[in-house]
């Protein structure tokens, strides 16, 4: 497993690095759980991580496939190798199709060796959002690389309150059929790592538990060694 690390300005992104973080995740949580952040702070964070790949999300968004497929492209030229959109409000698999495949074109047309993410909520039921279940499918067939599953609403509730250990699984084995990577995020907690480790996606997302428990206080190098060290890769 990789570990992806959500910094929220530029010294948390130099610490996330320092602690051996494999992706540093661009994003405003002002916006929203996958809230979008400026294009001039996607080419700091990019600057300051090196070799390390940059991810950056373009917000939560409703049934407005222009409007994605241009912050898509605009997150792909400020420097992220992997473009994340949350598809919060879109009801539909026709919905998703559509503002997934406009993202896609809008991606690699700029650049085939970009990344896109497709992010469902584990959340989705509480926030009237497409199953993440449908993610695979409607993912590979838009051409997405990653499907992702994060909390719309960031109240300290983690994804496996609302998903059980068992249902995780069957989503990352339903994309890895599709040939789809696959990320999970929400609140995850060091506690939560050995079921992590029998799920076994590709990437986890983390912020609040390499800040001490706490995602409104600051990212700390010894604990994201500790994590990363902990998830080892699989």
């Amino acid at each position: 497993m990789k570990l992806l690390v959500s910094p929220i300005n530029i010294e948390e992104a130099k610490t996330a690095r320092l602690g051996g973080a494999d992706i540093i995740d661009v994003k405003n949580p002002k916006e929203g759980s996958l809230g979008a952040n400026f294009p001039w702070m996607i080419s700091a964070v990019k600057k300051v991580a090196g070799s390390v790949p940059v991810s950056a999300t373009i917000g939560d968004f409703n049934y407005k496939p222009g409007t994605a497929s241009l912050a898509a492209l605009g997150a792909a030229v400020a420097g992220a190798e992997y473009v994340k959109v949350g598809l919060y409000d879109i009801q539909t698999r026709e919905q998703a199709l559509d503002i997934l495949s406009g993202i896609v074109r809008s991606v690699k047309d700029f650049d085939r060796n970009k990344k896109v993410v497709a992010a469902g909520y584990s959340d989705y039921r509480r926030i009237n959002s497409i199953s993440p279940f449908e993610l695979p499918s409607v993912g590979a067939e838009a051409g997405v690389d990653v499907v992702m599953v994060d909390t719309g609403i960031k109240d300290g509730r983690s994804s496996f309150e609302f998903l059980t250990e068992q249902e995780l699984a069957e989503f990352v084995s339903g994309a890895r059929d599709e040939g789809l990577k696959t990320a999970l995020a929400g609140t995850i907690k060091f506690e939560d790592i050995p079921s992590l480790k029998r799920i076994s996606p590709d990437i986890i997302g983390v912020r609040g538990c390499v800040c001490g428990g706490d995602r409104n206080s600051t990212i700390r190098e010894e604990l994201v060694r500790i994590l990363k060290s902990k998830i080892g890769y699989t």
